[in-house]
């Protein structure tokens, strides 16, 4: 990786999911300092459980804007993400939804997180908020021009999206790391929880020398398979009891991704 690396493979990032926050439509009022409260209970509790790294997601926002946020929820996320940067010892990530990738990048630089996701990169694809187009041209030079040591992971053939004209998934993932300039990729199921073809994911790993991810759906009963082939897991919904994140369910896969390490 360019500028970022966990350390261990594989590795697991646990999901932060924030929010409902301000001017959102599923906002129930609560406090920005209620959310934070809840966001570092949940980042304490993947700690706790033995993740290698957090995500910061503004996932209860939908709908979400296409590429620029809400100054509300870029100001909210910017809060929260410090607060989780200070409460915890892992290395700290941020996704602004659907595809903020600067103004994700403008408050990890800030906030000290150590990377951003990104849906659409290198890859144009027809989602529920529309046509995602490519930001790698914008993003990398904000990043250069920020001077950001913020690395940045970014999805292939994205989730709850699908390629505006479809490519091999191989093809789109050396292009998104050799003319993106992507420092990791992420192979995702179809939705939120669903986890990713197995085909794929080893296409993907035999043309990139960056990590690849897998982006959704692991769990204790794929793990082995998954990781086999991919460098790490970003985990939401397995780790989830309710909408909080329950340490001993963080516990049982880590356990089992443990194992896997040489």
């Amino acid at each position: 990786m360019r500028v970022f690396e966990f350390g261990v493979k594989p590795f697991v990032i646990g999901m932060v999911h924030v929010g409902p926050l301000p001017s959102t439509p599923l906002g129930s009022g609560a406090s920005i300092d209620d959310i934070i409260e809840v966001a570092i209970r949940d980042a304490r509790a993947l700690e706790e459980g033995g993740v290698d790294g957090i995500m910061v997601e503004n996932f209860y926002d939908a709908p979400y804007p296409k590429d620029v946020a809400d100054p509300a929820t870029v100001a909210s996320m910017a809060l929260i993400t410090k607060e989780v940067v200070k409460s915890v010892s892992v290395p700290v990530g941020v996704n602004i939804l659907r595809n903020c990738g600067l103004q994700a990048l403008a408050v990890a630089h800030v906030c000290g997180a150590s990377f951003i996701r990104v849906n659409a990169l290198s890859e144009t694809v027809v989602s529920d908020q529309g046509v995602l187009e490519p930001i790698a041209y914008e993003l990398m030079r904000y990043r250069r021009y920020l001077g950001a040591r913020v690395a940045v992971f970014a999805d292939i053939h994205v989730k709850h999206a699908a390629p505006l004209a479809w490519r091999p998934p191989e093809l789109v993932a050396r292009e998104t790391v050799e003319r993106g300039g992507a420092d990791a990729v992420i192979v995702s199921g179809a939705r939120t929880g669903a986890p990713p073809d197995v085909k794929e994911v080893a296409a993907v790993r035999n043309v990139v020398e960056v990590p690849v991810i897998i982006g959704s759906g692991v769990t204790p009963a794929n793990a082995k398979e998954l990781l086999s082939m991919a460098d790490g897991a970003i985990v939401g919904t397995y780790f989830k009891e309710g909408n909080r994140v329950s340490t001993k369910r963080v516990e049982k896969l880590i356990s089992i991704v443990r194992s896997l390490r040489h």
